[in-house]
C-alpha cells in the first residue's frame, strides 16, 4: 500500500502566504516603500482586472490600480484585520473605481452645461449631430486652459465645490478662484462659439 501524499507542502504555502501578507502589512505601517513595492507586485494584476469589469476603460482602470496603490499606506492604518489584506486591497479598488465613475458623470454634466449655455435653442438632427461632436471637442479644451484656470473650472464645475471650498483646496484667495473660473467660463464659451460658427 502506497502512503498517503502529505499534505504540509500545501500547508507550507499557506503558512507563507499568511507570513508574507503579515510582513507586508507591518512594513506598510511602518510607510516602507518596499513593502508598498510587494503589495503591489503581489496584488496590482487583482485590483487592474476587477477595475476593469468595473470601469471598461483601460486608462481609467490603470488610474484606479495607481490611486489604489497611492491610497494604500494611509488606509491601511484602519486596517483592523477582519478581512484579508487582500481583500482590504480590493475593497480600496471597489471605492477609487466608484469615486472615478462619480467624476467622469460630474464632468459630462458640467460639460453639458457649458455646451447648453453656448448652443443655438433651435433643434434640429444636423445640430445635435454637431453639439454631441462639440461636447467631446470640449473635453480637449480644457486641456487648452492655464492651469490655474483649469484647476477652478474643474473644482467649481465637476467637482461641484463652493468657491470657498476650491479656494482652500488650490491654496489661494476665494476672489482669486471666481475670478480664474469667470476665465475659464468665458474661454471655454468663446472657444465653443468659434467652433459652432456663424
Amino acid at each position: 500500500m502506497s502512503p498517503r501524499p502529505s499534505s504540509r507542502p500545501l500547508e507550507a504555502s499557506v503558512e507563507d502566504q499568511v507570513a508574507d501578507e503579515a510582513a507586508i502589512l507591518d512594513g506598510l505601517r511602518r510607510q516602507d516603500l518596499g513593502a508598498l513595492a510587494r503589495a503591489f507586485d503581489r496584488w496590482h494584476h487583482r485590483v487592474r482586472v476587477l477595475a476593469r469589469r468595473l470601469l471598461s476603460d483601460a486608462a481609467a482602470a490603470e488610474d484606479v490600480v495607481q490611486d489604489t496603490f497611492t491610497a494604500l499606506p494611509r488606509a491601511v492604518r484602519g486596517f483592523r484585520g477582519e478581512v484579508a489584506l487582500e481583500t482590504f486591497v480590493l475593497a480600496i479598488a471597489v471605492k477609487r473605481a466608484r469615486h472615478h465613475r462619480r467624476a467622469a458623470a460630474r464632468r459630462q454634466r458640467a460639460l453639458a452645461r457649458l455646451n447648453n449655455e453656448a448652443r443655438n435653442p433651435l433643434r434640429d438632427p444636423e445640430q445635435e449631430t454637431y453639439r454631441r461632436q462639440l461636447g467631446l471637442r470640449l473635453a480637449a479644451a480644457l486641456d487648452r486652459l492655464p492651469l490655474p484656470q483649469r484647476i477652478a473650472f474643474v473644482l467649481c464645475e465637476i467637482e461641484e465645490l463652493t468657491s470657498s471650498q476650491a479656494a482652500a483646496v488650490a491654496g489661494v484667495p476665494e476672489a482669486t478662484v471666481r475670478t480664474r473660473l469667470f476665465h475659464a467660463r468665458r474661454r471655454l464659451r468663446d472657444w465653443l462659439e468659434m467652433e459652432r460658427g456663424p
